[in-house]
């Protein structure tokens, strides 16, 4: 599908913070194209756009935003991510995908596991050197508990980097 728009939940500018120095220190600089991010939706297709841009600030006016918590370390194989526990954000997900049954892609139809990439596309012993040391690292977040999403993100795959279409801060009341 030629540049599909993708769905991300924004995270908040403290762990925003950490995961992007993550990032640069431990995704090879070649490939590392976007910021810290949590995929919802990997792929929508360009006729979508109009009512993703009608639809999502619906939502977001909606609901409260949704709570999550660091969790730990999720190895990716040739990778290493920030694993996330993210019930309300998965709910609202979910009526996200139930709006657009019908449009989604196969990797789309599924529950994804809440997280931020902080390496890919390495050596199977580079990743599981950062899964080892980074334990350590979230020690402080896990201890931290909840954190809130504060927006979702609409963006544009343009072959590598992604282009910002829309964000749509959470200002509702509802809880999921």
């Amino acid at each position: 599908m030629p540049q599909p728009f993708i769905l991300t939940a924004v995270l908040p500018r403290d762990l925003q913070a950490f995961a992007e120095g993550l990032r640069r220190a431990h995704y090879p600089p070649e490939k590392n194209h976007l910021h810290a991010h949590v995929t919802l939706f990997h792929a929508f297709a360009p006729s979508l756009l109009e009512e993703l841009r009608d639809y999502l600030p619906k939502i977001a006016a909606e609901f409260a935003a949704p709570e999550g918590a660091v969790k730990g370390v999720m190895d990716l194989g040739k990778g290493t991510a920030i694993a996330l526990e993210a019930p309300q954000l998965l709910a609202l997900r979910q009526g996200v995908a139930d709006h657009f049954r019908g449009s989604l892609t196969t990797q789309d139809l599924y529950e994804p596991r809440p997280h931020v990439t902080i390496q890919n596309k390495v050596t199977k012993d580079e990743a599981r050197a950062l899964q080892a040391a980074l334990p350590g690292l979230l020690a402080p977040w896990i201890a931290k508990g909840r954190f809130a999403f504060p927006a979702l993100a609409l963006h544009r795959y343009c072959g590598g980097p992604w282009e910002e279409i829309k964000t749509c801060a959470f200002r509702g009341h509802a809880r999921l």
